[in-house]
């Protein structure tokens, strides 16, 4: 009697055991993401086997192949259909590839192949105890200004871990526009931001401030972090799945197969509101919208610069791409509760990033109030909720990002005694002592004022277009009204660098290896290709705007 329970206990158990399916994973369609991260490992072994003489090399090589390697994979995916035909949900429904997401892999890719040209500079300080050092910490582990940091400056010490930092931080940012789960969505977004926060506090100079910077990032950053997780939490209470098709038909209503679980929570649209508000508060703390903007001057100022110019490039262009997915594939059944909250967000950070930059001082903190002027003229397009809307803005992100990083350089390259020469009282008469940076500079400055024939004139037009189209003419002009008062400084430091005396104890501009070249040259090309001749990118991006679902 007893063998015979045994015998049917273990039958029954193992029964549905043996029905368990594989995982199908879609490798060759990860693949951009699978290379980056197969190589941020390789750097840490680098960092483990490689001696110290090599490293700098190494990872530089590692990385480099990585992200070219990266980017070849997503243009073979596009050229195979992926982004238009060929759309569809891969990895068990976690990662959708599809036009946005490609475009903006691409993008990501490219802005961090520039950015790290900038990470790798070792010309522009003067070298210390006959070693060549670039922009982060001999040791990060260091007190600053402690016998263990000065020996490890001597030492010729320079943290090569920056490399596989940044490389975690990319495949974190190429899967977080590309998520098609909630819980998709909040590892990619974990796995982007440690990085950064990391990146921020490892400057060589002014130590202190960096560390400060990578404090607050860490801390607003976790706050906004544990928002997107309350609201991945309701929302999945509310719709009984973390899957975006899912919650996107409750929220519809066009679900089919309503259990009496979710027939409860269904009707609960509180659940769904406030869950819908926290995940997309989460998201625009990390495009720097106001009021979740208060982090960004402090940490653009206070990180190394060539983590700011990537930082500001490629982190917008990530959490931009999540965020139009939110809003067009899971959300668009709220689209009459999300416009208005998205109007006020979008007028109050045009009008709050223009109008603050006026009194800025310091080079750093004026393109980060920049930046979130910018944020607010991008979210112009994401309100529009057509599909000209999506193609606008990923044609923006694209411009922005190289305009972006070009800048950050710019900056890296004017330097005084104590390091960079941030403050703008130092730039007077800049174009006196030497005139190409500061004619690139101009050429980036006029690019963020949007004036004609540069890419930053060809995204504005293509975003209040799409909002005016959608509907949303008021906000376009806001937008414009917007924009005059921000090129007012720009234009006030094109005055300054071309028609001030120099001072005779002002900043020098140091002479870049060619990887800083090479990261300012693409710049001025993108933004000057971009201006004149934007039509093949436009078609690029429309083509490419269309979510799988």
């Amino acid at each position: 009697m007893s063998t015979a329970v045994v015998h049917n206990l273990w039958t029954t158990a193992a029964d549905p055991i043996s029905k368990i399916d594989a995982p199908k994973i879609e490798y060759a369609q990860l693949s951009p993401t699978l290379i980056v991260v197969g190589a941020a490992v390789v750097g840490i072994l680098v960092e483990a086997f490689v001696p110290r003489r090599a490293r700098y090399h190494a990872q530089l090589f590692v990385s480099v192949v990585a992200l070219v390697a990266a980017f070849a994979a997503v243009v073979a995916l596009a050229a195979d259909g992926y982004g238009t035909t060929k759309a569809h949900i891969a990895a068990m429904g976690a990662i959708a590839v599809d036009g946005p997401a490609l475009f903006l892999q691409g993008t990501i890719l490219l802005s961090a192949l520039v950015g790290l040209f900038t990470f790798a500079e070792r010309r522009l300080d003067p070298e210390t105890h006959g070693n060549r050092v670039d922009s982060f910490a001999a040791q990060a582990a260091s007190v600053p200004g402690s016998d263990s940091e000065k020996a490890a400056v001597k030492a010729g010490f320079t943290t090569t871990e920056v490399f596989p930092l940044l490389l975690f931080a990319v495949a974190g940012m190429l899967v977080f526009p590309a998520a098609n789960d909630l819980l998709t969505l909040f590892i990619a977004l974990e796995v982007f931001s440690l990085p950064l926060y990391l990146l921020c506090a490892l400057a060589r100079r002014k130590r202190l401030l960096s560390q400060e910077a990578a404090v607050k990032y860490f801390l607003l950053g976790s706050f906004a972090s544990a928002f997107t997780l309350f609201g991945i939490a309701l929302l999945y209470g509310y719709a009984g799945s973390v899957s975006y098709a899912t919650i996107a038909q409750v929220v519809d209503g066009t679900v089919t197969d309503v259990s009496p679980a979710l027939a409860d929570t269904m009707g609960n649209d509180v659940l769904l509101l406030i869950g819908a508000a926290m995940l997309v508060m989460g998201l625009l703390f990390k495009v720097g919208a106001v009021p979740f903007h208060m982090w960004t001057p402090d940490v653009y100022q206070g990180a190394p610069t060539p983590v700011t110019g990537f930082m500001a490039a490629a982190t917008k262009v990530a959490a931009f791409g999540a965020l139009l997915r939110i809003l067009y594939v899971v959300l668009p059944g709220l689209r009459w509760d999300w416009r208005p909250v998205m109007w006020g967000v979008a007028v109050v950070t045009m009008l709050g990033g223009a109008i603050v930059a006026i009194t800025q001082t310091d080079i750093k903190r004026l393109l980060a109030y920049s930046s979130i002027a910018h944020a607010g003229f991008i979210l112009a397009g994401v309100i529009a909720t057509t599909p000209d809307g999506v193609s606008s803005v990923l044609f923006y992100l694209a411009a922005y990002s190289f305009v972006t990083i070009g800048a950050f350089a710019v900056v890296t390259l004017v330097r005084d005694a104590g390091g960079e020469a941030t403050h703008l009282s130092k730039w007077a008469g800049l174009g006196r002592r030497s005139p190409l940076v500061a004619a690139v500079f101009a050429v980036f400055l006029l690019a963020f004022a949007g004036i004609p024939l540069t890419s930053g004139f060809a995204g504005k037009f293509a975003v209040f277009k799409a909002a005016a189209e959608g509907g949303a003419a008021p906000l376009v002009v806001v937008g414009v009204i917007s924009s005059a008062i921000a090129a007012f400084f720009y234009i006030r430091v094109i005055v300054l660098m071309f028609f001030s005396e120099p001072r005779p104890d002002g900043p020098t501009v140091a002479v870049p290896s060619p990887l800083t070249m090479t990261t300012i040259g693409v710049g001025v090309a993108v933004t000057l290709v971009l201006g004149v001749a934007p039509q093949y990118f436009l078609d690029l991006a429309s083509q490419a705007g269309v979510f799988v679902r």
